[in-house]
Formats: structure tokens, sequence, C-alpha cells
């Protein structure tokens, strides 16, 4: 007679597995349509929004910061997927990516102004209270991968 293991902790486990692996490449879905949206489309949008600030600190013109954030993001995106043994720091990556981006979300939604669906001033706060739940998202998401 053979012996079989257990199988409530797997069975109990595997919802959340299956979870993450949504959360996981949803993430990466959102990263790589922002970053291409920081590249093409929405680029006008997002350079308006750079607040000077952020020029000075960096010594980069808006358009540069635009451009270089849209490239971190699709990194991360591709990251995420093609490095499997990462994703767990990829993960931190992705969220201190997020945190490294409030100060311009705030910027943004305290001068009023209009980015790629972000037109008005509840969509612009919105965003704010969104931004520690895309922090969460990373870390949960690629936890334990």
């Amino acid at each position: 007679m053979t012996r079989r293991p257990p199988t409530t902790t797997v069975t109990a486990a595997r919802p959340w597995a299956v979870a993450r692996g949504i959360a996981l490449w949803a993430l990466g879905g959102l990263l790589g349509v922002a970053g291409a949206s920081h590249l093409t489309w929405g680029r006008r949008g997002y350079r308006i929004v750079v607040p000077d600030w952020a020029t000075a600190l960096t010594r980069l013109d808006k358009d540069a910061i635009v451009v270089g954030s849209g490239v971190v993001e699709l990194m991360l995106a591709g990251a995420l997927v093609a490095l499997p043994r990462e994703r767990t720091r990829i993960g931190w990556l992705v969220a201190a990516f997020f945190v490294a981006v409030f100060p311009g979300n705030f910027h943004q939604w305290q001068t009023g102004r209009s980015a790629p669906l972000l037109r008005t001033d509840r969509a612009r706060f919105v965003r704010l209270l969104l931004q520690p739940v895309l922090v969460a998202w990373a870390i949960w998401g690629t936890r334990g991968r």
C-alpha cells in the first residue's frame, strides 16, 4: 500500500497560488501597457504632468523623464515574465518604482494638470489612493515565487 501525502495543505494553498499568478501577469501587463503609453500615445500628456522640480533634480528635460520611466516600466514588465527565479526581488523593485513616482502623482493632483485618463481632480485623487494598492500588489503578487 502506497502512502499519499495529505492534500489539504496543497488544496488550501492552490487558490492563493492561482490568484498570485493572475496578479503577477496582470501586473506585468499593466506595466507593459503603461510603459508603451509613456513611449507612444500618452507621451505628450505625461510630459505635461512632470513637475519642474523633477527636471531640476535630475537635470533631464521632461521628455527624457517620461521616456526613462516608460523604459523602466517595460524592463520591469519583461523581468517579471523572463526571470521567474528573481520575481520576488523584481516585485520589490516594482514596489519601489511605484513609491518613486508617487511625488509626481501628488504634484499632478495638487496642480490639477490633466494626463491621459486623469482629466478630473477626482480621478487624480483616486489615483493617489490606488498607489499604495499598487505597492501591495507588486509585493504580494510576486511573493514566494
